[in-house]
């Protein structure tokens, strides 16, 4: 294979390369924030006049994440409209609990297609689809005149973030270099948390219309910050666009840096896929693919089924049963989970993702024992004085512990093992199991808490507790790698587990 330069380039040994041009995308001569702008003959090619690669890195990744702050809007929008919509256009709660769960339908119909749209499309343009559903959606809420634009718009909502969820996460660790590519990609939890927490404070201060107008300009501004981000270099090399390719890594790793070596192990690493098959869904059950698969599924899984909906959804519900002041307790809970999260941020490239994933799935059993045991007090009429305590501590310890790393870093090592000409497939299959799951929880949580308010808890500790087993046997650590090490790494697992 041949290095970004020419075709006739010799390659420079890994001792001679600078490591700040390989690992950390600086270059030698400081620069000004790139404009890099599509061309007029492609929608994919891109230009570069920036010498600082860290800085196009850094906002073409805040570029992305812009997707997940609309994520954060779109699922925050609903409980701070709630009283709003349903007075001003006479909804029943019935109808209101609908609007309110089509968002996790167009999500999963999202879901379904987003890796082949992405690999198609490019993942700008990915981008680009998901926020012009999103603008829509807003849209018809914002003009809607009773329940069925309401529920339209929703559900183009939730196809676009069904979209949104695999695309940013899978753009961010494609452009970082992998020294902080672990930094970038957690970026997407700390956004869709802020997100969130945006909607809950401003949605008490204006009407739900102005509330889903605000909505419409973080979608706006990601679609013209698609015009000034890289396409990725890994996407252009896959479709073979190699000029676009090298112009683009050129871009995110600086003006002078020398990318001759990333650019080799890119192209020959997609050289070998290239003689292989584009593998679709049915082909993912093959054995090649079983163990990247049982970790990318097995991870969603337990983020969901561990309680996470349960708890962010029904803070509220949960608080109130126990006596707590559900605004304070509210209030807190949001902190919290943004405090955590900006924590898990600056921790996940130091101390690596299976550390955080150990800590965050100990720490949300721990989480869910407290909740469960305060709920099994108050209903043996013993130690009430502690029931509300308990309660507050649990849902800290949980919503603490998950944000720090089972909230966002599945999505992360979902994005880095599966390999380019199977992450299509394997991407909206994930993504799927995530939006299923989200959903049967989402679904289920009322019915559990009315049939035992600690037994809901208990079983969601017990689901936590299997997540550190599964971790700790199972989840690879990848930090401090490229791509293209970890698909290695991953293959020669499996060849010694079917050998």
């Amino acid at each position: 294979m041949e290095g970004a330069g020419s075709a006739n380039q010799p390659l420079l040994s890994r001792a001679s390369r600078p490591d700040e041009d390989e690992e950390s995308g600086a270059c030698h001569n400081g620069g000004s924030v790139a404009a890099i702008v599509p061309s007029s003959s492609s929608s994919s090619s891109s230009s570069c006049s920036c010498s600082s690669g860290n800085s196009v890195v850094l906002f073409s990744s805040l570029v992305a994440v812009c997707g997940s702050y609309v994520f954060g809007n779109a699922v925050g929008y609903s409980s701070p409209a709630e009283t709003g919509i349903m007075d001003d256009l006479g909804l029943s709660l019935a109808e209101y609990s609908v609007f309110g769960s089509t968002l996790t339908i167009g999500a999963m119909v999202g879901a379904v297609p987003s890796g082949r749209v992405a690999d198609l499309l490019g993942r700008r343009g990915a981008m680009w689809l998901s926020e012009l559903f999103c603008i829509t959606g807003w849209l018809a809420i914002l003009f809607a005149k009773g329940a069925w634009w309401l529920d339209a718009g929703r559900l183009l909502m939730g196809c676009g973030i069904g979209l949104l969820s695999y695309v940013v996460p899978v753009y961010v660790a494609e452009i970082a270099p992998k020294n902080v590519r672990g930094v970038y990609t957690s970026l997407n939890q700390l956004m869709i948390g802020l997100g969130k927490a945006f909607m809950f404070l401003i949605g008490s201060l204006v009407s739900w219309r102005v509330l889903a107008l605000i909505g419409t300009l973080p979608c706006l501004l990601q679609l013209l910050g698609l015009f000034f981000i890289p396409e990725s270099p890994r996407w252009l090399a896959k479709v073979g666009r190699e000029k676009e390719f090298e112009a683009a890594l050129q871009c995110l790793r600086g003006k002078n840096a020398n990318i001759s070596q990333e650019a080799s192990d890119i192209k020959d690493y997609m050289e070998h896929l290239h003689r292989m098959s584009e593998d679709g869904i049915t082909e993912l059950l093959q054995a090649k693919y079983a163990y990247p698969l049982i970790v990318g599924v097995g991870l969603m899984i337990i983020q969901q089924c561990g309680g996470l909906n349960g708890f962010v959804f029904y803070t509220s519900v949960i608080f109130e049963a126990a006596g707590f002041s559900t605004t304070i307790g509210t209030v807190i809970a949001a902190v919290v989970q943004i405090l955590s999260t900006t924590l898990g941020v600056l921790l996940i490239d130091k101390s690596g993702r299976r550390p955080l994933l150990l800590v965050s799935a100990a720490g949300g059993c721990l989480g869910c024992v407290f909740t469960g045991l305060s709920f099994f007090l108050q209903d043996l009429h013993s130690g009430a004085e502690l029931v509300s305590s308990l309660v507050l501590v649990g849902v800290l310890v949980f919503l603490g512990s998950f944000e720090l790393g089972m909230g966002g870093i599945p999505w992360i090592i979902m994005s880095e093992i599966f390999p380019i000409n199977v992450k299509g497939s394997a991407g909206s299959f994930v993504n799927l199991v995530s939006w299923v799951g989200s959903w049967f929880v989402s679904y289920t949580f009322s019915y559990l808490f009315e049939w035992s308010s600690a037994g809901t808890f208990f079983i969601y500790a017990g689901i936590c507790a299997v997540g550190v087993i599964f971790i700790a046997k199972l989840v690879p650590e990848t930090k401090g790698r490229t791509l293209e090490e970890i698909h290695a790494s991953i293959t020669d697992k499996n060849d010694n587990n079917l050998s």
